[in-house]
């Protein structure tokens, strides 16, 4: 009986971390952070998504 208070606190333990890990699954699939603007810009015209001529606007207009 002594011991029975140990189990309560690791079975309480055990269902907080499972409870963590279920209610936030996006932040392990999400994209990486610190991708910047530009890198997402540089990907999209490696994709052929947007011409030269859009990449370059774009490019001026993030970099101020």
């Amino acid at each position: 009986m002594g011991f029975m208070w140990i189990i309560w606190v690791v079975v309480i333990i055990a269902i907080i971390l499972l409870a963590k890990g279920y209610l936030s699954p996006g932040e392990k699939e999400s994209e990486p952070m610190g991708e910047s603007a530009l890198d997402v810009l540089k990907k999209r015209y490696a994709r052929g998504e947007i011409s030269k001529e859009e990449f370059e606007e774009k490019k001026k207009f993030l970099q101020g």
